[in-house]
C-alpha cells in the first residue's frame, strides 16, 4: 500500500515590513512521504518571502517541469520561479529561461556550500537569478497538521512565532 501526502493546515498572518505587504493566508498544503519536515518548513518560508495574491504552490516534488512555488500573470507567463534545495544547472537554465525571475532557496548548510562552489561560476551568466540560502536551525519543531503563524519581516529576515516558539530566520545572499 502507497503511503499518502500528510495534509497540513496552516493559517498565516505576514507583516512584511519590507515590501510593504500586509495579509492573512488560508493554506492547505500536502507533504509528500519522502518530504521532510524541515523541508516542507522551508517551503513555507520561501512563500512568506515572496507572499502575493497570485504566488502558488505547486505539485512540486511530483514534477520536473515545475518548481515548488510560482506566480504567473493572467496570461500565464511565469513572473517568479521558485526552487528549493540544490537543483542542476541545466533544471536552472530552463527556469531562467522560462520566468521573469529566479529564486533558489538553498538550506542544510554543508550540503549548500558545496553545491554552490561547484555551481557559482556557471550560474553567474543568469541575470535574472538569485541564490539565498536559508538559515532556519529547529524550524521544523514548529510543524503541525493545523498552524497559526505569524510572520515578521524586516530588513531581510523573517520573525516567525506560533503559541510556543519564536525563531528569527535569516538568509545569506549567495548571488
Amino acid at each position: 500500500m502507497a503511503i499518502s501526502s500528510t495534509i497540513n493546515k496552516v493559517s498565516i498572518n505576514i507583516a512584511n515590513m519590507d515590501k510593504q505587504y500586509y495579509q492573512d493566508h488560508e493554506l492547505t498544503l500536502a507533504q509528500h512521504p519522502s518530504e521532510t519536515d524541515f523541508r516542507f518548513m522551508v517551503r513555507l518560508i520561501a512563500f512568506m518571502m515572496n507572499a502575493s495574491e497570485r504566488l502558488a504552490f505547486t505539485k512540486g516534488i511530483n514534477s520536473d517541469d515545475e518548481p515548488d512555488l510560482w506566480q504567473k500573470t493572467l496570461t500565464g507567463d511565469i513572473e517568479l520561479w521558485i526552487d528549493l534545495g540544490q537543483p542542476d544547472e541545466k533544471r536552472i537554465r530552463k527556469a531562467c529561461g522560462r520566468a521573469k525571475q529566479v529564486i533558489i532557496y538553498t538550506y542544510h548548510e554543508r550540503k549548500a556550500k558545496v553545491w554552490w562552489e561547484q555551481q557559482q561560476e556557471k550560474l553567474q551568466r543568469f541575470n535574472n537569478l538569485k541564490v539565498l540560502h536559508i538559515n532556519a536551525q529547529g524550524i521544523e519543531s514548529m510543524i503541525k497538521r493545523s498552524m497559526q503563524l505569524q510572520c515578521t519581516i524586516q530588513d531581510g529576515e523573517i520573525y516567525l512565532n506560533d503559541e510556543n516558539s519564536n525563531l528569527v530566520i535569516t538568509f545569506d545572499n549567495l548571488k
